[in-house]
């Protein structure tokens, strides 16, 4: 099968370096002037995977678009939807499209699969693929489980099924709103987390509990199943996202604790500020991503900062753990 992996990042590398393992024909994308693509241009390799010879590594989009049976896309977020207006220039109405990155349109509340849609691709050649894993484990040889979601089943439960191996096991997504609202909150939750374990590290149980709850009541807010919040796009991911070393949004949140920069990209950060849309478009209450948001977009002394918003969540009104 011919796959183009678009974004040639982290996890787009990986990806290639992962599908080109399956025996695919695999085509490695990424801009000519990214600091990425000239690493694996020079090199064949990032800190993270070394690109087999087999995958052919290209910075003309239009071939790795016309190439492609698949395309796989795997950039920031919040530059999706102005890339789709670069690949519709093509003919891309019998190309399927997986999304593999997790985020929320800061302008607009959209999820990634709506910007697809509104950028002329059907809903029938759409999918995503999300959940936990971190590429240091994997490489290593060390196993997940990851969820396909899709309006078409068919389409999701092949890809899940062409996906497959000892090192992924796939499920098949039931709720295409909850998995991507699941897969990009979690990044959120991943903050809070980051700045627990410099401030309150027991208070990440609670974090788990209460944030898993708070998204599922979005999700429900939203049209989908509030117990995707539960599964493996979310609460699943809270291991990779809350615990681990490897986590860029929960070092994040440890280093904004310490009054230090994070350099990388955090997606939880314009992700908690797309969710506070969410939550005044659908009148839902999100008290911790309300904290986070605040921890990153407020001004003044940022250790001060995150120890006020884990304060006055302490003060809100006390309600129901369930039902709230």
């Amino acid at each position: 099968m011919k796959i183009s992996v678009l974004g040639c990042g982290r996890w787009g590398s990986f990806i290639a370096w992962y599908l080109s393992r399956k025996g695919n024909e695999v085509a490695s994308w990424g801009p000519e002037d990214d600091y990425s693509y000239k690493v694996l241009k020079e090199t064949g390799r990032n800190e993270y995977v070394a690109l087999d010879e087999q995958i052919e590594l290209t910075c003309d989009l239009e071939h790795a678009v016309r190439r492609a049976e698949i395309i796989v896309i795997s950039i920031s977020s919040q530059g999706l939807r102005g890339f789709m207006q670069r690949i519709i220039k093509y003919d891309v109405r019998e190309k399927i499209f997986v999304l593999c990155m997790k985020g929320i349109e800061v302008e607009t509340g959209k999820r990634l699969s709506e910007i697809l849609l509104e950028s002329g691709i059907s809903p029938e050649k759409i999918a995503v693929w999300v959940g936990p894993g971190h590429i240091q484990s994997f490489v290593a040889g060390i196993p997940n489980c990851m969820v396909i979601d899709s309006a078409n089943e068919e389409l999701k439960r092949g890809l899940a099924n062409e996906f497959r191996s000892d090192l992924i096991r796939f499920y098949y997504g039931e709720d295409l709103i909850g998995t991507e609202i699941g897969a990009a909150a979690k990044n959120v939750m991943g903050i809070a987390a980051g700045v627990l374990d410099v401030i309150c590290p027991p208070l990440k149980g609670p974090l788990m509990s209460r944030g898993a709850r708070e998204v599922a009541r979005l999700i429900k807010a939203m049209g989908g199943n509030e117990l995707s919040a539960y599964g493996l796009a979310h609460l699943g991911d809270y291991e990779t996202t809350l615990f681990s070393p490897y986590s860029h949004n929960r070092t994040y949140g440890e280093m904004l604790a310490k009054g230090q920069r994070f350099e990388k990209l955090a997606e939880g950060v314009a992700t908690s500020k797309a969710m506070k849309l969410l939550e005044q478009k659908y009148g839902v209450e999100l008290p911790i991503t309300d904290a986070v948001y605040r921890v990153c977009y407020g001004e003044g002394d940022d250790v001060a900062r995150c120890r006020e918003a884990i304060s006055a969540l302490f003060t809100r009104p006390l309600t129901t753990e369930m039902y709230d």
